[in-house]
Parts: C-alpha cells; sequence; structure tokens
C-alpha cells in the first residue's frame, strides 16, 4: 500500500515536470495556472524598441539649441531686508533669470529681477555653483539691469538683431519658473507692438510670444531658431492668474544693445529723446481730420524744456476722439527724421537707437499744409515720453 502511494506521487511529480518544462511557456503557464489567461501568472509579454530612438530635423534643432543655450543662462535670486510688523526687519527673496553676455562675467536681466536688493544678488549657474553679484547699472524706464560675476569658463550667448522679426518666426524661451531651473518652451512670435511695462514706461517693438513664459522667466532670454537672442523675456498678459496664459512679452534685444552702450559708456543710461508725447496716424484718420499727408507722428504735446520745444515743435490744440481713445488734434505731423520716412513710434524708436542724447538730427514734420525741415537736437530720455 505504501509503495503505491510512493508510486502515485512519483507520477504524479513526475507529469508536472514534464508538462512544465515540454509545453511552450506562454501556454502551460497559462493552462497550468489561470486557464481563463488573467490574473498574477498569465504571460506578460512587452515588446521593446530594437534601437536607441531617432529625433526627426525639428527635434535635433531643438535639442542642439538647448544644450548649446543653457549653459549661458543663469538663475538670479535677490535678497532685500523687509519690515515684518511681528518679527522685524527679516530677509525676502525674489527669483529671475538672465543670461551671460561675456567672459568677463557681464550678465543680463530684468531691472525688477533685483529692485530693492539691499543685501545682495546672487547667480547660479547651469553647473549649480553660486556666485556673488555687482549691480554695475540699471535702466528701470526699459526694465533692464546690467550685472557682474567674478567666475570662470563662462559661456556668453550670441545676440542678434531683433530689427527684422516677422509674425510667425518660431522662438525658444530658457529660464527657470518658479524655479525650475534650465526649462525651455517653445512658440512663435504673436505680434510686434508697444505695450507699458510694469513701471509705466512704453517698450517700443515689444515681442509677444505664445512660448510659456511663467513667473521666474523674467530677465531670461528669447531666442530664434538658430540659438540667437531676440529679446529679454519681461512680463506676462495673465489677467491675475500669474501663470502663462500665452501672452508673454520680451524686450527687443537691439533695445538692450543701446542700453549697455550707455551703461559702458557712462555708467548710466543716456537715452535720446523727442521729447513730445505722439500719436500714430494712418489714412483713414488723416484724411478725416484733413492732414497733408496719408500718415505719420502727430505730437499730441511737446514736454517742457525738451528737445521738441527747444526746437520750435508744436504740440496739438484741439480735443477729439479716435473710438474712445482721447487725443488732440493741431500739433505738428512728423513724416520723417535723418532724411528716413516714419509713419509709427517704431520707427522712430529704430532710429533713436542710432543716437545719443546731444546728437543733432534732421526732422521734417507738417504745420497745416506746410513742409518744413529742421535740425533738432535730441535731449536725454527722463519719462515715457519718445
Amino acid at each position: 500500500m505504501k509503495m503505491r502511494r510512493v508510486l502515485l506521487i512519483l507520477l504524479l511529480v513526475g507529469g508536472f515536470w514534464y508538462i512544465a518544462t515540454h509545453l511552450p511557456v506562454g501556454l502551460g503557464r497559462m493552462s497550468l495556472f489561470h486557464p481563463s489567461g488573467s490574473g498574477y501568472g498569465s504571460g506578460l509579454q512587452l515588446t521593446e524598441a530594437e534601437a536607441a530612438p531617432t529625433y526627426d530635423a525639428e527635434e535635433q534643432n531643438n535639442i542642439a539649441i538647448y544644450k548649446r543655450v543653457v549653459p549661458s543662462v543663469v538663475n538670479i535670486t535677490s535678497t532685500a531686508l523687509v519690515f515684518n510688523f511681528f518679527y522685524g526687519a527679516v530677509p525676502q527673496q525674489g527669483q529671475g533669470s538672465g543670461f551671460i553676455l561675456d567672459k568677463a562675467g557681464h550678465v543680463l536681466t530684468n531691472f525688477h529681477v533685483v529692485e530693492g536688493a539691499n543685501r545682495g544678488v546672487e547667480v547660479m549657474l547651469s553647473n549649480k555653483r553660486s556666485y556673488k553679484a555687482k549691480v554695475v547699472g540699471t535702466d528701470k524706464v526699459h526694465d533692464l539691469a546690467l550685472l557682474q560675476i567674478d567666475a570662470p569658463n563662462l559661456q556668453p550667448v550670441t545676440l542678434a538683431d531683433s530689427g527684422g522679426l516677422s509674425v510667425g518666426q518660431k522662438v525658444y524661451a530658457i529660464g527657470n519658473p518658479f524655479g525650475l531651473s534650465g526649462t525651455m518652451t517653445r512658440g512663435i512670435i504673436s505680434s510686434i507692438r508697444s505695450i507699458r511695462g510694469s513701471e509705466g514706461a512704453l517698450i517700443e517693438d515689444a515681442i509677444q510670444t505664445d512660448a510659456a513664459i511663467n513667473p521666474g522667466n523674467s530677465g531670461g532670454p528669447l531666442l530664434n531658431s538658430r540659438g540667437e537672442v531676440i529679446g529679454i523675456n519681461t512680463m506676462i498678459a495673465s489677467n491675475g492668474a500669474e501663470q502663462s496664459s500665452g501672452i508673454g512679452f520680451a524686450i527687443p534685444i537691439n533695445t538692450a544693445k543701446a542700453v549697455l552702450g550707455d551703461l559702458t559708456r557712462y555708467g548710466r543710461v543716456k537715452r535720446p529723446s523727442l521729447g513730445v508725447v505722439s500719436y500714430a496716424i494712418g489714412p483713414d484718420l488723416a484724411s478725416q481730420i484733413g492732414l497733408a499727408v496719408d500718415s505719420g507722428i502727430l505730437i499730441q504735446k511737446v514736454i517742457p524744456g525738451g528737445a521738441a520745444e527747444r526746437a520750435g515743435l508744436h504740440g496739438g490744440n484741439e480735443q477729439a476722439y479716435v473710438g474712445n481713445t482721447p487725443i488732440l488734434l493741431g500739433g505738428d505731423l512728423i513724416v520723417a527724421m535723418d532724411g528716413k520716412p516714419v509713419s509709427d513710434p517704431q520707427e522712430i524708436s529704430a532710429i533713436m537707437d542710432k543716437h545719443q542724447a546731444g546728437d543733432t538730427i534732421s526732422v521734417t514734420f507738417y504745420r497745416g499744409r506746410k513742409q518744413i525741415t529742421l535740425k533738432l537736437i535730441l535731449g536725454e530720455a527722463q519719462d515715457t515720453n519718445i
């Protein structure tokens, strides 16, 4: 009897061994443990790629731009001592981005990133090394600040010409949104327009983009498809949400170049100014108000003591409305500067960027039906006028 039991056990064990080792792996496991094919015992078969992933031409360009530019983008931390009612003076920190201009350690960022930093500014490179920064100069009107650090082996960016940008052009933003260092986003140029900055100053030719820009991106570079800097990311239109809504703005790099020229030459900004408040006139409006030509820059008012007033230009004296916008009629209509036709403030800004305060330029304008050309000595910009 015992021998039969032993033989039966050996027979069962042998049968199990034969089935487990001779049937197909998937079939054996499925039929032995879960005939329905479900449960923890079912065979799991994964399909894996046979080679490393390949990238299309656009992806390759994205990757190349990121690898080339990210070592030039920095994270900026500014510290200010503020008074708290309960705890007295306490440090408060703000963060933003910036980018390296040269191997001497000059870094460009927004003024509002370092504003009020009475306890110092610190710059962290992409290699996570941090350095104390010196504020070389600031321009509150254009929301720009120039810093300098003492660090080895710096990799500067390449600056482009922002004068020939086009709506629809592909752009990239690299920065530190919400403190997430080395973040790249992509979009297009949505528009090129004049906007009011956070301090109320007019930013001419601001680059509007749908590339995601969030708090912490301020001061970082906006790049073209070659990885060259075309602007400095500065603000977003968020309707109070304090996050990207697909409408971000960058200061054109040509404006920054002009500011940098002043900072290195004078130690402060001496941007030229006509000393006028103006309004761009198009053909329809020109016809309605009976101007001598189809387009130009209508002077609303001249700034007391400014270049235009000293040269004898006139502002408006008759109140009117374009839609809901009040304007003054009766002022001189500027049609050319330096012999180049102008029909909007952006064109005046482009000409002014080639000059310094104190330069003499020619201004052609209409006073009524009479065309006049005179010489004007540019003043120094003090406010939001051009």
